[in-house]
Parts: C-alpha cells; sequence; structure tokens
C-alpha cells in the first residue's frame, strides 16, 4: 500500500514537472522570437583601463567596422564603458541595425602614445538559429522520454531516464532572452540547473547500467557524480548574485561548464564501452554494444568541434558549430534503448538511418551550393530575364534529388553494417514472393525453418502450426531447424498445451505483436508448464503469422515462429524484426494456402471417391439409368441401359430423347413433363434396336439441385419382362394345378357309374352264359369298364399328395401304368411306343408317386418333341446292374438346341412358348422338379441329344437296400439343390 502511495505522488510530481517544462519552453519560445537582442560579436573584457577585445569573429559587425583584437573600449555614443554593464546598455538603447559610435585606444606600433579613433558600428540581432536545433533535440528528449515512461512504467531505471529526459529539455529548450526581467532569470537558473544535473544524471545511468553492482556502491557512487554539479551551479549563483561577476567570470564559469559537460559524457562513453568488453550476457552485451557507438557518435563530435574550441578559443565556422551541437540529439535515441530493453527496438536503426541523414544532408547541401552557384552564374550571363524565379527552380530541383541521394546513401551503409545479411535479406524478400507457389504444407514449413536459419543466421527456428477447427489440439510443430529428437519429441507432447503460443483472444499478448524472453528457462512472466517448453525450446522470438478471418471479421494467428540467437550467439536487431514482422503476413498467407489446398484435395478425394461410388451403384445396379438435360439430351447411360438397349454410351450421350426411343415413349415422356413430382409408367412395351419386344416400369423424376433448381430430368428403366413371362407361367400353373383338382374330382364321380356298370355287366353275363355272342360283348364291356377304372384311379393317384416316406417300387410297374395313363394321348398322337423291360428288376427306394411324376413329365416332353415327326416313336428300356436300376427314355423328336442343354433343369426354362397345335404351353418346371425328386431319391439324371435326331434321357437309382447305405444328408442335399435351383430363376 505504501509503495503504491509513493508510486501515485511520484506519479503526480512527474506530471506537474513536465506541464512546467512544457508552459516554460513555450514562454522562451515565444518572448525569444519577440525579441531581438543587439550585438557587435565582440568578446569583451573588463580592464582597469576599460574594455578590452579579446576576440573579434570574422564577418562580424565590430570586424567589420574595424575593430582589432586588443583594442580598449573607452566609449560608446559618448558614454563611457568602464564595465560591460554600460556597454550593454548602449547596445541596448541602439537596437538591432542601429549605428552605435565606438571610441577606441589602440597601440600603435613604434608609438609610446596609443591612437585614439572612433568607429561607427552597425549592431546585428544576435544568431540564435543553434538554439533552435537545441529546441529539436528537447523536443526528442521529451518525446522518447514519454513514450518509455508510457509504454514501460515499470522497467528498471525508467524513472531516472524520464527525469534524465526532463532535465535535458530544459537544458535545450530554455534559453535567457537577454531581457533579465523575472521570467527571463527563471529560464537562466533553469539552464544553470539543467546543465549541473544533466551530464551527472547520464554518467550516473552509465555507472549503474545492469546487474550485479551493489546497493552501497550504487549509493556512494551516485552520491560522488552528482558533487561537481552542484559545485558549478553554486559557483554560478555565487558569483552572480553576491559578487556581480565581471563578464570574464562568467566566461569562465561558462567555459567550466562545458567543460563539466563534454567530461562527464566522454567518462559515460569510456563506461560504457569498458562494461561492453566485459559483459558475459548477450542482451546486456548488445544493449551496451550501441550505447557505446550511440555516445560516442554525439560525443566525439561535440567535443572536437564545439567543446574543445569553445575552451581554447580557436575560430571554428559557424555552421561546424551548429553541426557538432546537433549530433547530441543521437544520445537520447541510443540512450532510449538501454530503458527499454526490447532488443534494439529502435537504436540500431536510428543509429544507421542518424548517418544515413546527415550525409545525406550534407551531400544535399554540397550540391545546393554547386546547383545555386552554377544557375547564378546561368541567370546572371545567359537568362537574365529568369531573375529570383530561376533561384526557386534550383531549390526545387535540389530538394527533389534528396531522396534518390538518401536511398543510395542507405543502401551503401546496409551493406557496411550488415555485410552478407543485405544479400541474405535480398534472398529472403526473393523468397518471401515465391511462398504462395508451394503448396505441400510440410515441405513450406520446413523450407520456412531452412531460409530462415540461412538468411538470419539463426541457430533454431521452427513453426508452430494453430489448431484448426473446434476438436482440434493446442499448436503443433510443424516443422524444426537445430533441434535435436528428443527436443522434438518432447516439443510435439508439451506444445499443444503450451499458453504463450496461443495468440488469439483469449491469449492477450503484448501490444507489440510478438513475445521475447530473454532467459527462456527463467521467463517470469510464464507458468511453469509453459517455462518448461520454452526452456527446452530454447527460442528467445515467437512471431505469429496472422491473416485476416473472414468469418470474425479480425486477424486470426493462422501459425507462430519461434527463433533463437543467430549462431554469433546474439539477438536479433529491431531491424531484423521488422521484416521479420513484414513477413509473417506473407508466410501466414502461405500457410493458408497450403492448409487450403491440402482442404481441397482431401475433399476432392471425398468428392472422387464419392462420386466412384455412386457411379458403382448407378452401373452394378439391374436397372436401366439414364438422365436428361433441360433440352431433352441423354447426359448419362449406364451400362445397363446399354445392355438392354443395345447402344453404347458413346452413341447415347448428346442424342436427342427422340432419337433414340420410339414415339409412343416419347409421348409418354412428354404427357409426365407437365405432372409434378415423379412419375411412374407400368409395363411399357418398348420396341429395341435389336428388333425385340421388352416391357419395362419406367419411372420419370426430376433432377434437382442442392436448392431445388431443376437441371433435367432422371429415368429408371426396369426391365420386367423375365418377370411378366413368370406371372403368366405361374398363372398357367395354377390353371393346370385347378385343372388337376378338377379332373381328380371328374375321375371320382366317374368311378361310381363304372362300378354300377361293371356290376350289371357281370349280371348280365351270368344270366347270358348260355348264349356265346353276347357273352362275348359282355366281356368286352366289362374288360372296358376296369381299363376306364384303372384309368381313373390312375389319375386319382397322380393327383394325391405324396408322402415323402420310401418304399420297395417296381419300376417296370411305374413304367406301365404310366403308359397306360398316357396311352390315349399317344394314340391320338400316333405315338408307337416300344416297351423294352428287364424280365427281372430289382426294387428301388422311393415314392411311386414321385417316381410316376418324372417319368410322365419326360414321356410328355418327348411327346411334344415329336409333334412334327412323321413316324414318331419312343422307346422306354430298363436294366439293372449290380448297384443300381437304370430307366431311358427316348424318342426321335426335334432333340435339344447344345445352347439349352446347361439350361433344361432351371426353373421355368422353357423352349415351348409358342406350342403348336396338339402341343401344350411350358411352364418350364417339369424338367427342374424332376431334377429334384431324382437327386432326392440318390439317382442321377443325364441327357443325350442332337438336334433333328432325338433325345434320351437316362436315369440310375440305387437298388434297394443299398438305398439305405447313403448317407441321409443326400436327401436333404437334393432338397437343397431343388431350392436353389428355383431361387436362382
Amino acid at each position: 500500500m505504501e509503495k503504491s502511495y509513493q508510486t501515485r505522488i511520484l506519479a503526480v510530481a512527474l506530471a506537474l514537472a513536465t506541464l512546467a517544462v512544457c508552459i516554460l519552453a513555450g514562454l522562451n519560445f515565444s518572448r525569444e522570437g519577440d525579441f531581438d537582442m543587439p550585438t557587435d560579436g565582440v568578446l569583451w573584457s573588463e580592464t582597469a583601463n576599460g574594455l578590452v577585445a579579446l576576440h573579434v569573429p570574422a564577418d562580424s559587425p565590430a570586424q567589420r567596422a574595424g575593430i582589432r583584437e586588443d583594442d580598449v573600449l573607452v566609449a560608446a555614443n559618448d558614454h563611457p564603458t568602464p564595465r560591460l554593464a554600460q556597454l550593454e546598455r548602449q547596445i541596448f538603447h541602439t537596437g538591432s541595425w542601429g549605428h552605435a559610435t565606438y571610441s577606441i585606444v589602440r597601440r600603435v606600433r613604434g608609438s609610446a602614445v596609443p591612437a585614439r579613433l572612433d568607429a561607427q558600428v552597425i549592431l546585428e540581432p544576435t544568431d540564435r538559429s543553434i538554439n533552435q536545433g537545441l529546441r529539436l533535440i528537447a523536443l526528442v528528449y521529451l518525446l522518447i522520454g514519454l513514450y518509455v515512461l508510457f509504454r514501460r512504467w515499470t522497467a528498471p531505471k525508467a524513472t531516472h531516464f524520464y527525469i534524465f529526459c526532463l532535465t535535458s529539455c530544459v537544458l535545450y529548450a530554455c534559453k535567457s532572452s537577454g531581457q533579465f526581467d523575472g521570467l527571463d532569470w527563471t529560464f537562466y537558473w533553469g539552464n544553470i540547473v539543467a546543465g549541473a544535473l544533466q551530464p551527472a544524471l547520464f554518467l550516473h545511468f552509465a555507472v549503474t547500467f545492469g546487474e550485479g553492482i551493489s546497493k552501497l556502491r550504487r549509493t556512494v557512487v551516485s552520491t560522488a557524480l552528482y558533487l561537481p554539479g552542484l559545485l558549478i551551479a553554486a559557483l554560478q549563483v555565487v558569483a552572480i548574485e553576491v559578487f556581480s561577476a565581471t563578464e570574464n567570470l562568467r566566461h569562465r564559469l561558462d567555459e567550466i561548464g562545458i567543460g563539466y559537460l563534454a567530461l562527464y559524457y566522454v567518462i559515460a562513453a569510456v563506461v560504457f564501452y569498458m562494461r561492453y568488453r566485459r559483459s558475459d550476457q548477450p542482451l546486456e552485451r548488445q544493449q551496451l554494444k550501441w550505447l557505446s557507438r550511440g555516445t560516442l557518435l554525439s560525443v566525439i563530435p561535440f567535443t572536437l568541434f564545439y567543446v574543445i574550441p569553445y575552451l581554447s578559443e580557436l575560430p571554428v565556422p559557424s555552421p561546424v558549430l551548429k553541426a557538432a551541437g546537433l549530433t547530441l540529439v543521437f544520445l537520447p535515441l541510443t540512450f532510449a534503448w538501454a530503458i527499454v530493453r526490447y532488443r534494439l527496438m529502435d537504436t540500431d536503426l536510428i543509429f544507421k538511418r542518424g548517418v544515413t541523414y546527415t550525409l545525406a544532408t550534407a551531400a544535399l547541401v554540397g550540391v545546393y551550393f554547386a546547383v545555386v552557384g552554377l544557375s547564378a552564374e546561368i541567370a546572371h550571363t545567359r537568362l537574365p530575364s529568369l531573375k529570383i524565379w530561376g533561384l526557386v527552380a534550383v531549390i526545387v530541383a535540389t530538394a527533389l534529388i534528396f531522396d534518390p541521394i538518401k536511398t543510395a546513401i542507405q543502401g551503401r551503409l546496409d551493406r557496411v553494417f550488415d555485410r552478407k545479411r543485405y544479400d541474405y535479406r535480398e534472398t529472403l524478400i526473393e523468397f518471401s514472393r515465391g511462398l504462395s507457389s508451394e503448396t505441400d504444407l510440410a515441405a513450406l514449413a520446413q523450407s520456412i525453418v531452412e531460409r530462415l536459419s540461412q538468411t538470419l543466421l539463426v541457430a533454431r527456428v521452427a513453426v508452430f502450426l494453430a489448431p484448426v477447427g473446434e476438436d482440434s489440439q493446442g499448436p503443433q510443430l510443424a516443422a524444426a531447424h537445430g533441434l535435436t529428437p528428443g527436443e522434438i519429441a518432447r516439443i510435439l507432447e508439451n506444445a499443444p498445451n503450451a499458453g504463450f503460443l496461443r495468440f488469439d483472444a483469449e491469449h492477450h499478448h503484448e501490444e507489440n505483436g510478438h513475445i521475447f524472453l530473454e532467459k527462456p528457462e527463467d521467463a517470469r512472466t510464464l507458468v511453469e508448464k509453459d517455462r518448461s517448453l520454452a526452456a527446452t525450446l530454447d527460442m528467445h522470438y515467437f512471431l505469429p503469422c496472422r491473416v485476416a478471418d473472414r468469418r470474425t471479421g479480425r486477424a486470426r494467428a493462422i501459425a507462430v515462429i519461434g527463433l533463437g540467437r543467430t549462431q554469433d550467439d546474439d539477438f536479433l536487431s529491431s531491424e531484423d524484426m521488422e521484416f521479420l514482422e513484414s513477413l509473417a503476413g506473407y508466410i501466414g498467407i502461405a500457410i493458408q494456402n497450403a492448409q487450403l489446398f491440402r482442404s481441397l484435395e482431401t475433399k476432392i478425394t471425398e468428392f472422387e471417391r464419392l462420386k466412384e461410388f455412386n457411379e458403382n451403384i448407378v452401373e452394378s445396379i439391374k436397372v436401366g439409368i439414364f438422365t436428361l438435360d433441360l433440352e431433352d439430351r441423354i447426359e448419362s447411360w449406364n451400362a445397363e441401359m446399354e445392355v438392354m438397349y443395345a447402344l453404347s454410351r458413346g452413341e447415347a450421350l448428346g442424342r436427342s430423347i427422340t432419337e433414340v426411343f420410339p414415339a409412343s415413349f416419347v409421348e409418354a415422356f412428354e404427357r409426365s413433363k407437365t405432372e409434378s413430382g415423379t412419375h411412374h409408367l407400368s409395363k411399357v412395351r418398348l420396341q429395341m434396336l435389336a428388333g425385340e419386344t421388352r416391357t419395362a416400369n419406367i419411372a420419370i423424376a426430376p433432377l434437382l439441385t442442392r436448392d431445388f433448381v431443376s437441371v433435367g430430368r432422371i429415368v429408371l428403366v426396369d426391365d420386367i419382362t423375365g418377370r411378366v413371362e413368370l406371372e403368366a407361367q405361374l398363372t398357367q400353373a395354377e390353371k393346370l394345378s385347378s385343372i388337376g383338382l378338377l379332373a381328380a374330382g371328374v375321375a371320382h364321380e366317374v368311378n361310381t357309374p363304372l362300378a354300377v356298370i361293371s356290376s350289371y355287366t357281370q349280371m348280365l353275363r351270368k344270366q347270358t352264359s348260355d348264349d356265346p355272342r353276347l357273352s362275348m360283348v359282355l366281356d368286352k364291356i366289362t374288360q372296358q369298364t376296369f381299363r376306364a377304372s384303372e384309368i381313373v384311379n390312375g389319375l386319382l393317384n397322380f393327383s394325391r399328395k405324396t408322402s415323402s416316406e420310401f418304399v420297395p417300387v417296381d419300376m417296370n410297374a411305374v413304367l406301365k401304368e404310366t403308359v397306360a395313363l398316357l396311352e390315349h394321348q399317344f394314340r391320338t398322337a400316333k405315338v408307337t411306343v416300344q416297351a423294352d423291360l428287364a424280365a427281372t428288376l430289382p426294387c428301388v427306394d422311393g415314392s411311386q408317386g414321385k417316381l410316376q411324376q418324372v417319368v410322365l413329365n419326360l414321356m410328355l416332353n418327348a411327346k411334344d418333341a415329336m409333334a412334327d415327326s412323321t413316324t414318331p416313336h419312343l422307346t422306354v428300356a430298363t436294366r439293372a446292374t449290380d448297384t443300381h436300376v437304370l430307366l431311358s427314355i427316348s424318342d426321335k423328336g426335334s432333340g435339344i438346341d447344345p445352347a439349352h442343354l446347361h439350361k433344361i433343369y432351371d426353373p421355368f426354362f422353357t423352349t415351348k412358348n409358342a406350342p403348336r397345335e396338339g402341343q401344350h404351353k411350358g411352364t418350364g418346371l417339369g424338367l427342374a422338379v424332376s431334377y429334384g425328386i431324382v437327386q432326392e431319391h440318390g439317382g442321377k439324371i443325364r441327357v443325350d441329344s442332337a438336334v433333328g435326331q432325338g433325345t434320351t434321357f437316362h436315369l440310375e437309382f440305387p437298388i434297394s437296400g443299398l438305398q439305405q447305405t447313403v448317407d441321409a444328408s443326400s436327401r436333404g442335399y437334393a432338397g437343397e439343390q431343388q431350392t436353389e435351383k428355383i431361387a436362382h430363376a
């Protein structure tokens, strides 16, 4: 609390002092401008005989009037002048540009009696132009002091520096105007006090700069340094106020003050240089290097060309004196850096530019006088009509060539100060221009660190990328130079959690836009975890690369560049940092471009994958798909459409729908365009280019963008020709099933009258046994009744559901019964049946009904195959081997096309789609069902066929008893095969 109170008091005191100094400086400038102090230009010395001329400057009013050194002034304007005060009174009374009559006594060589003469002196205003330059220095001191005070209030020696700047402002801005009233005496004594304190403050800073000096030593040294200045100020007060000092005494006191000022400046420069040689701290060494250079740059010209001539009273041209006094402006500029402690923020740059402008100004003055002299000669001799306007034109032209001269000198100094770095910077500028050409982010980051290291000679460089997206982690190391693998591993682990690498709104950094860590391992401004990472990095500069964020409208850090010291263990200069800050923008844009390019490549890859996936779906789907543009031209045509329509994609694309599809489809399509939404066309018959007719369901829907803007139509063509045929076959099978049920019912009803007819016929046979002719007729009726009954019972047995229980079955009996069942159909078709049955045939295990169904299907197919034959003949044969019963059914029909042999067992495959007279339309199920039954019985079926010669089916069944040894899985496998075939259809 006490420290805070003291700080507030100090702040108020400094504010009041600053305000007072500004007011006094303004008043002094105003009074000096309103008052001209006349002078004769002579340095007079008071003696017993009068005022003796110690020094008469060349081209002064007295010198032009003929006054020489050692002349004695006894009267001015007929008023005696035993003291300097009487002369000054007469000078002020005469005024500037007035004529004053000086009574001079001059010694004549060779004569003992001095000569007395009068000189007419035209008084001139005192030349105070040097005061304006000194006020400029005062303004620089005040501005730098305020900048340091407001920018780094808590920095070491900030208050000391500001007091020094304020004192220097009083020293250079407050000058006596010569009126010597109350306010003018304030200016005078303020200047005296400031002159006593300012050199002591400067040397005090030089001696105590940096760390390592004890508090006791600091106190002793501070006290000793201020004593000479206080003594000089006290002498001034005593000499003027007590003893009414003569002009000689005042002049000597002024010489002491100037010598004191120069001596302290020279000692400070030496102290800075010696400490620079002994310092082992990189930052302090860099500071002291520029402090010593800046001090020497100010002190040497000031001492050589101003102080020494003033003390020795040597004649020096006035422009030289003024230029030497103005070199003091470099002192506050270099001194400012020592307080700000901010990597030589401006000292080195200002130092070089100060020299540049000084040399440029000198060159400009030379050129100016040369051009003016040349133009004056031309104006007087050749162009007398130009008069004053020619001179004005020359002045303007001279001013215009100032900038090229300054630029040329700046380039030369850059090469002198930076040597190879100048070429490196030019290379780096070219590199910054080509940054955007690199699109690979990893290669770009590595290129950045390598080029920065080569250009700035920095030992350690790293690039950290800012997190992208809400779910991303913190900054990530993208590339590094000068780091060991172990350091990189630790950085990769800890960098995402580093707070000092986050240059965003939530992690505010210094206003200068980057971080400087003098000692990374002991950075007090960082938290513990960040301090550990900073120590691992061992870097001193962290510079954000910012880009504009179009969402927020503010700049955001897209990357952070970390840099260490140079290979010579020096810190970077302010010019390096200024250049890096400019380059950071280009690097940020290049990194953003690389990230956008990577994102674009990812999206393109995803888009291509998605496009390929969608195209694969469209190409693989068993539905024809094509799209039309707004002009009804085909834009896409999938593989199914190529197969279905027998038209390649290349031939279809770009053609109008009217050129490809028949008029019936085009008319339906045009009708659909008048309706909104998806339009469905059911069972549309399309005439294919190959000549066949296909049946299809067609869906027509608008093709919309994300914004629901129609860009065309999409058409789906589902070929249902096979499905329609299957439906027809299923309908026919349903009809056959119904007819079978009806036939069973009819057969059941027919059995009753047949039984009655048979009974009555047998009764009549008994009663007419004596009549052979009638008995013969009744026997035939009875036989035919039995035969009809057998046919009806066969139909009933075939229509009944048979059980899956296997029993011994005689295949000869199955064949005979089936032939008897089909006898009428064979007779109608004029088919002769030849039975070549084995006399003794072993039984097989099976279902008699299912086996009879197989034989019935094969015989009916054989009959249909011989419909065009003139001599249809069917052969049925059986024989037995040791293990199997063999059965063959042969016909002399048309045979089977070899292209169809592999499909005859497929469900619903049939060649009887358009049956001839006497044939029935096939369902495609007979052979498929027969194949499944044979497999179920553990048998085999094969076919031999030749087109035009006939077909033979060979069936093979295990003999009864051996069948029981067959694994039960055979029956299951047979059923699975049958199911698979039906499912395949």
